[in-house]
């Protein structure tokens, strides 16, 4: 019997479009992508070094010191781990439709025996819409992982947003930085989770009136 892998991010791709999802994960038939800015990336290391420093200090960052509970998780070892797509032992298997779910954390917060999730964004500008819009599954999905490997968790996540205010000087750039407490629900992955598989061994699901790449598809098979 296929064992079938999935990550938060596929997820996210079967809620946006099971066809896209199908032809991803069954016939590796990939959504066209663009040139991937390398700045996000290059921030999300910066950041992620910045953190560890004061996490050796047994200490939180003086911008979120107040603004998040809690300490950051101590174990560097561990951490570097979870952080790993091809090292993470996080994830949560379903046995009965043979499946398991993992995924890479950037950070994690304890507080109480309690672990909760930290993800860091970078933005270009000021935060305006929800974000659980757009990140509520993959924190739903962070805990579900958290707790199903033996970590427990208690239904919050943290999304933690940099947008750059001004240029300083010797080339310095100012950030605004912003937590956002996300309550989270990991019944709710675990259905997303069962329902992705399910669409998986079924039939191509039909072309969604949503999708621009399902879009672009059916425009250009009736071109020719």
């Amino acid at each position: 019997m296929k064992v079938f892998k999935l990550s938060p991010s596929a997820l996210n791709l079967f809620l946006d479009c099971p066809r896209c999802f199908w032809l991803e994960r069954n016939k590796d038939i990939k959504r066209p992508r663009g040139i991937f800015p390398s700045l996000p990336g290059g921030m999300d290391l910066v950041i992620k070094k910045y953190f560890d420093r004061y996490r050796v200090k047994k200490e939180m960052p003086p911008e979120v010191k107040d603004k998040l509970p809690g300490k950051l998780f101590s174990d560097m070892g561990t951490l570097e781990k979870w952080r790993s797509w091809s090292q993470t032992n996080l994830m949560y298997e379903d046995n009965i439709i043979n499946a398991t779910l993992s995924g890479a954390l950037d950070d994690c917060i304890m507080e109480g025996g309690f672990y909760i999730p930290l993800d860091y964004k970078t933005r270009g500008s000021k935060l305006i819409e929800d974000p659980r819009k757009y990140y509520q599954t993959q924190l739903d999905c962070y805990c579900l992982i958290l707790d199903s490997s033996g970590f427990k968790t208690k239904g919050i996540a943290y999304l933690l947003y940099f947008w750059p205010l001004e240029v300083l000087e010797n080339g310095m750039v100012q950030f605004n930085v912003e937590p956002i407490r996300i309550e989270t629900n990991i019944e709710s992955a675990k259905k997303i989770f069962r329902d992705a598989i399910t669409c998986l061994v079924k039939e191509i699901p039909n072309a969604s009136s949503s999708c621009e790449y399902c879009k672009l598809a059916e425009k250009r098979k009736n071109e020719f």
